[in-house]
């Protein structure tokens, strides 16, 4: 690995570089922290009862002067807090700057720091160096002892640290279908993070990937509500514990992101406008995000764009509304970066900073990501003064972001240390990741049984990301856009080396054809000789094209055009030419359009972002080392203009006397889909009975055999369909699913237990209706109807 620099402290006072000396001796002798009595113990914590925690958090409050209450509201980014030319970046080695410090928690009292420096990845040296310092000047320099809380986007693992174990992207997360591995990666994620010092993720991301153009479709759980909430639900609990117990040091507190509606743009763009009606809102954006709550998430991160021509970070009846009074939150709101500012610059509804901050404050929001400066908490006591924030509301958002900082033990211990955790970057640990990528990777094809290959073939390795990690990983990799990755992961396999390693140096050939430009954007392409990628593709047994996507984030990754680039397009046109069998690797954040060049090649994979450990087991699976098992989190789309949800509603799909009257619903590869070197038969599904009142439970049992010689897993998936509604119901919901390992020729049952209420929608008027009439339940082909007796209308 490259070597990282190391942080310079000698702008901080000699009491600070005393403290981090002691610490880096480990001769603490009780003074700032307690060594466990054994390499990796949980160390001794006593977690505080609920009425210890109110009382704490009371007495601040009462002791705490308008300013100090401000602070604790206000979050900036760690540049802010180097020496550099500017706000926005700092010199090499870092150093805190004695008179930001000074600016940051003398005068302005700042509760909150995030970020990396400089947008790349640090070492786990580095955050625990810079954790201590910054704690403890905070500390020292505050009159009531309050720690700050810093906060950075661990996203697929700790992917801000260097040497830290990543993990596919939550998309392919949800492609495992498999929650336990999700709740695993996010205890890996916790325990690494807490080793660099840090206590706070970003993380997870609930918005649907509704829309396959959105730019952070990678970020999401796919499309689905019900398997986005239970695997949020199993992320919160990996990082913060079965018990949300976030003072413990191998737990992290969580970010639920982002509230609410983010991902349904009018335009598939980040941070664009989305109309959505409130009863669909609710329906397919709002459970997500209740099961995070229910999970017990303490801070929500708002939606940086507008529903409905109302800026999120404006919306009272969202943010204070909905999701503290409705939902019951009590954690706090954090705004996302710089995103009180745009209520004035961008969204135009308010006519200066200072009122933008006064809407923002008085809808709900708790503590603002300003990030570069204090201008937000001078206005803000300035608001206060005049009347046109309640104090009520300080209160309130101080009263929340203390009492999280209690629960996270942070008065007593502010930071923890490498040295605790002897198990970061461990094989155990790679191990986990690999095989999350093994059971998220989707064979979506596999003419003639091209897969799995045989040994003693030679093989020309192509496509953009061939021999790269960057795709890999995609965003969120050891910077913003993860254009760092390559620097970062030089020990690692990419699909070309993999390949090398498994069928031997000689036997394969590395030749691209099509090239990312990683100096220019993200979309940007360079085409080299494809003559020669011709003449090299006939003299190979085997052409594996690797195809898709550089690494983006956000609205960087905004694009014109879903379908596979042309450059990458000819390329698999000219390999499909030579007549050798090819073998498309899709290495992708979103499903870009495969449906013109799909019929030239006999298998297909969709690797999503499987991040550092993908290409090897991508290597595995098709080998037969290993069998695929993962599937589909959302519709992969065969046209442009063909991109809605599987639980889309029956007009999308109109027929007369047996003929479409239209274009049908017609993806290139459905919700769920995946295929495997197993075989499976859906033996029979049956019900406990015919008809349930509405607080009946409904059992239901699926019979799966696995027809083949191969052992294999299958994910039983549970949908249920309602015949008649007073809104026109959608085709299909997923209301269960679960991931069984099958051996070869052998059959198991999966038994599903289905409240009935889960079967109500939201009407027309907003408000849970249960109705009663015939709904038909489906799995694997199978049908199951049922009969609901009684209809129940619930606010």
């Amino acid at each position: 690995m490259p070597t990282r620099k190391t942080m310079n402290f000698s702008a901080l006072s000699s009491y600070v570089i005393s403290i981090i000396l002691v610490l880096l001796l480990s001769v603490t002798s009780g003074n700032v922290r307690e060594h466990s009595s054994e390499p990796g113990a949980p160390e001794k914590y006593a977690r505080p009862a609920t009425t210890e925690i109110q009382e704490k958090v009371n007495r601040l409050l009462a002791d705490m002067t308008l300013e100090e209450k401000v602070g604790q509201m206000t979050q900036i980014t760690l540049d802010v807090l180097g020496k550099g030319d500017n706000v926005s970046s700092s010199h090499e080695p870092f150093e805190l700057d004695p008179v930001m410090m000074e600016l940051a928690f003398q005068k302005y009292h700042v509760g909150s720091v995030m970020n990396t420096t400089n947008n790349r990845a640090r070492t786990p040296e580095f955050f625990n160096k810079l954790i201590a310092g910054l704690q403890d000047y905070a500390i020292e320099h505050s009159r009531l002892d309050i720690p700050i809380i810093f906060g950075i986007d661990m996203i697929h693992g700790a992917s801000y640290v260097d040497g830290a174990t990543l993990f596919p992207q939550q998309i392919g997360m949800a492609a495992t279908w498999n929650p336990g591995l999700v709740r695993r990666a996010a205890e890996i994620t916790a325990y690494e993070t807490r080793a660099a010092g840090l206590p706070w993720t970003f993380s997870p991301v609930l918005d649907l990937g509704v829309d396959p153009r959105w730019p952070r479709h990678w970020e999401t759980f796919g499309e689905d509500p019900y398997l986005a909430s239970v695997m949020g639900h199993e992320m919160v609990k990996g990082y913060e514990g079965e018990d949300n117990d976030i003072g413990n040091p191998y737990h992290i507190a969580t970010s639920l992101k982002h509230l609410l509606g983010y991902s349904h743009t009018l335009s598939g763009r980040d941070r664009t406008p989305a109309w959505i009606p409130e009863s669909q809102l609710r329906e397919y954006h709002v459970p997500p995000v209740r099961a995070g709550i229910n999970a017990g998430a303490l801070n929500v991160m708002l939606n940086s764009g507008e529903i409905n021509g109302i800026p999120f970070h404006s919306n009272r009846e969202l943010i204070t509304g909905l999701l503290k009074e409705e939902l019951g939150f009590e954690g706090f709101a954090l705004t996302d970066w710089r995103d009180i500012t745009y209520l004035h610059t961008r969204h135009r509804i308010a006519e200066s900073y200072k009122d933008a901050i006064r809407i923002a404050i008085n809808a709900g929001v708790d503590m603002s990501m300003v990030p570069y400066d204090f201008e937000f908490a001078r206005y803000l006591v300035e608001l206060v003064n005049e009347g046109e924030v309640p104090m009520e509301r300080i209160d309130d958002a101080v009263r929340r972001i203390l009492t999280v900082k209690v629960k996270m033990n942070l008065f007593d211990k502010p930071y923890t240390l490498l040295e605790d955790y002897p198990d970061f970057a461990s094989e155990a640990f790679i191990g986990a990741s690999r095989n999350t990528a093994m059971e998220s990777i989707t064979l979506l094809k596999n003419e003639n049984n091209l897969l799995p290959l045989e040994t003693g073939i030679t093989a020309l390795i192509g496509g953009p990301a061939a021999n790269t990690m960057r795709p890999l990983n995609g965003g969120w990799s050891y910077s913003w856009q993860g254009d760092l990755t390559d620097e970062f992961t030089a020990d690692k396999l990419t699909i070309y080396k993999a390949f090398a390693e498994k069928l031997g140096a000689e036997n394969v050939t590395l030749y691209e054809g099509v090239r990312f430009n990683h100096e220019g954007s993200w979309d940007e392409e360079i085409v080299d000789d494809l003559d020669q990628f011709r003449q090299k593709a006939e003299q190979s047994d085997l052409i594996v094209l690797a195809v898709g996507e550089n690494s983006y984030c956000e609205g960087v990754g905004d694009l014109q055009d879903l379908y596979l680039s042309d450059n990458q397009q000819e390329l698999i046109r000219i390999a499909a030419e030579t007549g050798k069998p090819v073998l498309m690797v899709l290495v992708q954040g979103r499903p870009r359009l495969i449906s013109k060049v799909e019929p030239l090649v006999p298998a297909i994979i969709n690797t999503y972002l499987p991040s550092n450990y993908g290409a090897e087991a991508l290597v595995s699976l098709v080998f037969g080392d290993a069998n695929f098992s993962g599937r589909l989190p959302y519709t992969y789309p065969r046209y442009p203009n063909d991109l809605i949800p599987y639980y889309h509603k029956h007009t999308e799909h109109i027929m007369s006397n047996g003929v479409p009257t239209g274009t049908p619903f017609n993806p290139q590869y459905e919700f769920g889909f995946g295929l495997s070197y197993s075989g499976y038969e859906y033996v029979s599904m049956t019900t406990d009975g015919d008809s349930y009142g509405a607080d009946g439970t409904i059992e239901v049992t699926v019979v799966v055999r696995n027809t083949s010689d191969r052992d294999g897993k299958e994910t039983v998936m549970l949908f249920s369909s309602q015949l008649y509604a007073s809104i026109t119901p959608p085709v299909k919901r997923l209301r269960a699913f679960e991931k069984v390992e099958i051996a070869a020729g052998s059959t198991e049952q999966v038994r599903f237990s289905i409240p009935v209420t889960d079967l109500a929608f939201v009407g027309h008027d907003n408000r849970l209706r249960l109705e009663k009439g015939g709904f038909i339940f489906r799995a694997g082909g199978l049908e199951a109807p049922v009969t609901v007796t009684e209809s129940v209308v619930t606010d």
